[in-house]
């Protein structure tokens, strides 16, 4: 066994399976589930989409989770360090996935405080009805072009004032810890997020034209599931809604007890996750087909996602509908506090990260982190310019982050390291629904054909023509050179060296996880695969 220096940080845990499943369906159901699933599924075809997006779940959406969940609890480190006693060359991919999150928190943040903002703006309508559009663009980010005035530093008070208490509350939280802050906070935000998105689903469908909406989000189009599309679309809102792939789900796997059941805990947060999606889909289609028969227009005619909906398509619909600011209310503190428990899942890939690197304290660590990535985004994302900043960011690193990583990753470790065997003994020694062959052949095989396939879609159509119709000098510097640096910096942030006080080889809590696996011998090899662990670790 190795030695470790006194001074080793023991490292934290939830206080229990139920707050874990609770932090992983918090990181999980965010903003993206609100405001991106019901359209995706409305283009997709309606209800004819649940196919897909089921297939799509059950095929990569919750193996992937399950492959994040054995390499986190396996090996009992962050990203960076789960991947390093995985093997000492495989470290990249998890700085790769560290600084993904750096940049999604930088811009996260923002979306927050729009809808802390707009969350007050409803209890008092501050938009005027029919000015809803002019109001969020003009008013109230005071948007300007990009290709005219460059990056701007004008500062936009009733933005940056709010990001900053966004910030100031979450570094609070994070400082906190695993167990006091990121679990307690999981604890209050995702009842209140459930019971506040259930109040909303439920004022929606007793408004006129709700009927419609729902129609219109349900009646199947079978000819959409000959649209090959129409899968890679559903397969893709898969890999962003579930929070696989880039370390989130390592990070916090790797703060639950030894004793865990793995794969129970990732159904419950899959189909949790998803049913909120589908939640979700009926309040917002209700809120649309009202819309819809309000301005004398058809469902199609409203439908918009992402920002559109959220902040303009929404605030009509509060204006225009009796008791509509109880309804805004509801709506924009869901999106808080799904913000909120997504943003802090962000940042604890990031904190833990930098703390098992440093073997620095929590406090110290947390601070270190997030003051500089408040500075940047405020920075960033209270000026003039935000929206392009945001939008260009997001896409790319998207499209180019988060896939490409999640394409590289799966690579490695069925491929490269051949370490499915293992981890699917792992996941089996603990776990009440077992995997088999299956899960390997859909993590080694289908994963990465989809994957390489939707970022070879998303290559050829960001180089047909630019991005949004955005100069080529500013996707150069937001767009492709924050792609091309996310891979350098990662490579180069491997080379430093790991401090004594939380290398792998130096950390007794790992080889005391270890010491009590009680694995029956390899029949192969007659060696316990513990044993083989450490002994591939002392190579490294």
């Amino acid at each position: 066994m190795a030695t470790a220096t006194a001074q080793t940080p023991k490292r934290e845990a939830f206080g229990s399976r139920n707050v874990f499943i609770l932090s992983a369906i918090g990181s999980a159901v965010g903003l993206g589930n609100i405001w991106r699933f019901p359209y995706v599924a409305y283009e997709g075809g309606g209800g004819a989409f649940l196919i897909p997006y089921l297939c799509a779940l059950l095929t990569a959406g919750i193996p992937l989770l399950f492959l994040d969940y054995a390499i986190g609890h396996r090996f009992r480190g962050s990203a960076p360090l789960a991947f390093r006693r995985m093997h000492r060359a495989a470290e990249p991919l998890g700085w790769w996935q560290v600084l993904i999150c750096v940049v999604i928190s930088v811009y996260y943040a923002v979306i927050v405080a729009w809808a802390a903002m707009y969350t007050w703006f409803s209890a008092q309508l501050t938009w005027g009805p029919g000015n809803e559009n002019d109001f969020f663009f003009v008013d109230f980010l005071q948007s300007a072009d990009v290709a005219e005035v460059g990056v701007s530093a004008d500062f936009v008070p009733q933005v940056g004032i709010p990001l900053a208490v966004v910030w100031l509350g979450v570094i609070a939280i994070m400082a906190l810890g695993v167990k006091r802050g990121i679990g307690r906070a999981n604890m209050i935000l995702m009842p209140l997020l459930t019971v506040m998105f259930a109040v909303l689903v439920v004022q929606s469908l007793f408004l006129p034209g709700a009927m419609d909406g729902l129609n219109a989000f349900f009646t199947p189009n079978w000819e959409a599931l000959a649209d090959p599309g129409v899968w890679a679309s559903a397969y893709g809102h898969i890999f962003f809604s579930l929070s696989v792939a880039f370390g989130i789900m390592v990070t916090y796997s790797s703060y639950l007890k030894r004793k865990t059941d793995l794969t129970g805990s990732g159904l419950v947060v899959g189909f949790a996750n998803s049913g909120f999606e589908i939640l979700a889909g009926i309040g917002v289609f209700a809120a649309l087909g009202f819309m819809a028969q309000a301005q004398g227009t058809d469902v199609a005619g409203v439908a918009s996602s992402g920002i559109g909906l959220a902040f303009v398509a929404f605030p009509t619909i509060v204006s225009q509908a009796a008791g509509g600011s109880i309804i805004g209310v509801l709506f924009f503190g869901a999106l808080v506090f799904a913000g909120v428990t997504s943003m802090i899942s962000i940042l604890e890939v990031i904190v833990a990260a930098l703390q098992d690197k440093l073997g620095w304290g929590r406090l110290r660590t947390t601070l270190t982190v997030s003051i500089p990535l408040a500075v940047i985004s405020m920075a960033l994302f209270s000026t003039t310019t935000a929206l392009s900043v945001l939008d260009t960011t997001d896409a790319f690193v998207n499209a180019f982050g988060i896939m490409a990583v999640a394409l590289v990753a799966v690579v490695v470790v069925a491929w490269v390291l051949h370490k499915l065997p293992a981890l699917q003994e792992h996941l089996n020694r603990r776990s009440s629904f077992r995997v088999g062959f299956i899960w390997k052949l859909l993590i080694g095989a289908l994963a990465p054909i989809v994957l390489g396939y939707l970022l070879i879609s998303e290559l050829i159509t960001k180089i047909s023509e630019p991005y949004s119709g955005y100069p080529d000098w500013f996707l150069a510097v937001f767009g492709w050179g924050m792609v091309i640096a996310l891979v350098v910096i990662g490579v180069l942030l491997s080379l430093v060296p790991w401090s004594r006080r939380s290398h792998a080889k130096d950390d007794p809590e790992y080889d005391e996880f270890l010491d009590q696996e009680e694995y029956e011998p390899d029949l192969e090899t007659g060696m316990l695969p513990v044993q083989g662990a450490k002994d591939e670790e002392a190579r490294a």
